[in-house]
């Protein structure tokens, strides 16, 4: 067969280390050696000797997510051979988490992991069921994270001195050493008069960065995550 789509710009290769590496912008190639974790429904391909099983969550889990509605559903893949993940044809990144770090991201934006990495599910703090019911996944430990983003991403600073305010819809995540708080920038008027639409932003300070998509999500595909 000839053409473009049979070009080296498509062609993938083999794996030439155990792990993930990103594949192309929208696509991330995880060779398995082991076992990993990924979400569920996000493998569009795969090779070799592979199994994989929906992972639960245990009790407390569950109960959280259909409290929060917000969780992992995850799946482990285990075994010897190459996997592709992709969701919706995002963006794919990749961050390294080394011991120490926290890195809190939005459920949404996981793809995959290394089964070396923990989770866990919380609560945004200053942000509980009444200001919204923001709930993320805190991943901590030593290994790869797999995220996807509507977009390119934005990868903002805080200081200190530079407090930095997101859209509770467009926020990706952020790295330990955050604080985190509803700011409403509004005033109870403007807001009765139909204001701006951005009524209340979460806000973060301390030192760190903050991940930001460039888009919100809608009502219904908020509920489709």
């Amino acid at each position: 067969m000839k053409g473009d789509l049979f070009s080296s710009e498509h062609m993938v290769q083999p794996a030439s280390a155990p792990g993930m590496t990103i594949e192309n912008a929208k696509c991330i190639k995880y060779a398995v050696n082991g076992e990993m974790h990924a979400r569920q429904g996000a493998m569009v391909a795969y090779r070799g000797n592979l199994q994989f099983e929906r992972k639960g969550q245990g009790v407390g889990g569950m109960l959280k997510r259909a409290v929060t509605g917000e969780g992992l559903p995850l799946m482990a893949v285990r075994g010897q051979g190459e996997a592709w993940f992709a969701h919706e044809a995002q963006n794919c990144f990749i961050v390294e988490v080394d011991p120490g770090d926290e890195f809190t991201v939005n459920g949404r934006n996981v793809l995959c992991f290394d089964a070396s990495l923990s989770y866990r599910i919380a609560t945004v703090k200053g942000a509980g069921i009444a200001g919204g019911g923001l709930f993320n996944s805190v991943f901590t430990g030593q290994g790869r994270l797999g995220l996807v983003c509507e977009g390119n991403p934005l990868v903002i600073p805080v200081s200190a001195q530079y407090p930095v305010y997101v859209d509770t819809d467009a926020v990706v995540g952020w790295t330990a050493g955050l604080q985190t708080s509803l700011h409403r920038s509004q005033s109870l008027g403007s807001m009765l008069r139909g204001g701006s639409g951005e009524a209340v932003q979460l806000m973060l300070q301390g030192q760190g960065h903050v991940v930001v998509r460039p888009s919100e999500a809608t009502p219904q595909k908020a509920q489709q995550h």
